[in-house]
């Protein structure tokens, strides 16, 4: 049975991105970069971020320091430096629908993810936010491309979570694209509405759970 997956990658930019794109254009995938401000820091690593935006990948932010999670603030208006200082330096890489991905505590997501600072915020700065509903957790084992695949096969479409990291989704990357145009699947670089809970401001389906003291 045919599939669709869209693939994103948190965390980088990376060493390790320029082979993730070299394989993403081997097998003609665009995917989604959701960036940590702390790695954009470093010019090099920004430069690869380009490179992905130049070949077409999407770029989208995820948090300035990846922690703690908005909801475990100890000042709930540190999110809105945690955002804001990675849009900037994303800059004239960043997507129209300026996608927003969540620090969300090894994927769990509950009412950690969002305060209602950052909500404002989110809504106020017309960002659209991207969850996921695969996560083959590539930082715990080698055997995520077999987890992967599982996913793929649960559900029509997936929106699935690796790292544009050495030890993480490489290796194993390699294997796993090949494998699923084998399994018959499409990969697509949208995303399903389900997935986006908030678009360009707008809160499209409840988001309450995410966050903390609602």
């Amino acid at each position: 049975m045919s599939f669709q997956l869209t693939l994103t990658f948190d965390n980088g930019p990376m060493a390790a991105t320029p082979i993730v794109l070299d394989l993403l254009a081997q097998y003609q995938v665009k995917a989604t970069f959701f960036v940590c401000g702390k790695q954009m820091v470093r010019p090099v690593l920004r430069e690869y971020a380009e490179r992905a935006h130049a070949e077409g990948h999407w770029i989208g932010n995820h948090t300035f320091s990846h922690g703690p999670s908005f909801g475990d603030l100890d000042d709930p208006a540190v999110a809105i430096q945690e955002i804001e200082d990675t849009q900037r330096l994303i800059s004239d890489l960043a997507h129209p629908q300026r996608w927003f991905r969540p620090y969300a505590n090894s994927g769990s997501l509950d009412q950690r993810v969002l305060n209602r600072v950052a909500l404002d915020h989110l809504q106020a700065g017309g960002y659209s936010m991207v969850l996921w509903n695969s996560l083959p957790r590539d930082w715990e084992t080698s055997g995520w491309v077999e987890i992967a695949l599982e996913h793929c096969d649960e559900r029509p479409w997936s929106v699935m979570v690796l790292h544009d990291n050495f030890d993480r989704a490489l290796p194993g990357l390699e294997r796993f694209l090949p494998a699923v145009l084998a399994k018959g699947g499409c990969f697509r670089q949208d995303f399903p509405p389900e997935c986006v809970p908030i678009r360009k401001g707008a809160i499209i389906s409840p988001v309450d759970h995410l966050l903390r003291n609602a």
